[in-house]
């Protein structure tokens, strides 16, 4: 794989604690977490080792680059299985991971998940508006996106 060098230094992947229901979902997953690795860019996650989650923390974390998840107290008995991937940083609840994984982050994309994934990803969009950051977003099409025009997507909006 060849290494390709980004001005990002972390990107926080908003995704689902389920794999989801099309296996395209779960593709994006491990295509995002490659790309991440090959440009050398560390993953801020929501903590879970679940689902999409598990396999976008695991795979990067498994390419070597570092893997930091907020994950609130409430939800680590539900969420996180094992042996957790990487760091591990445990908040006091949804607003304070948020404010972590925004603060610790340089961009966001967001994967296929729940309400939650919707609402974190609403949430950076409407601090973007407000001016409260400057990072990009981005949400790529899955079942008809490859994750190399993700990147382009995001290559374009950083240019």
């Amino acid at each position: 794989m060849e290494e390709t060098k980004s001005k990002f230094k972390r990107i926080c992947v908003f995704c689902g604690s389920s794999s989801g229901k099309k296996a395209s979902y779960q593709e994006a997953a491990v295509e995002v977490a490659k790309e991440l690795v090959e440009r050398r860019i560390d993953l801020v996650y929501g903590g879970g080792s679940l689902g999409l989650m598990g396999l976008v923390s695991q795979a990067v974390h498994d390419g070597g680059r570092h893997v930091l998840g907020v994950i609130p107290r409430s939800l680590m008995p539900r969420e996180v299985t094992g042996e957790p991937v990487g760091e591990v940083r445990a908040v006091s609840d949804m607003h304070q991971r948020k404010a972590e994984m925004a603060r610790q982050a340089d961009a966001f994309i967001a994967l296929p998940g729940g309400y939650g994934t919707l609402e974190e990803l609403l949430e950076v969009i409407t601090w973007a508006q407000l001016n409260i950051h400057h990072k990009p977003d981005y949400v790529p099409e899955y079942d008809e996106i490859t994750a190399k025009l993700v990147w382009e997507e995001v290559d374009r909006l950083t240019a």
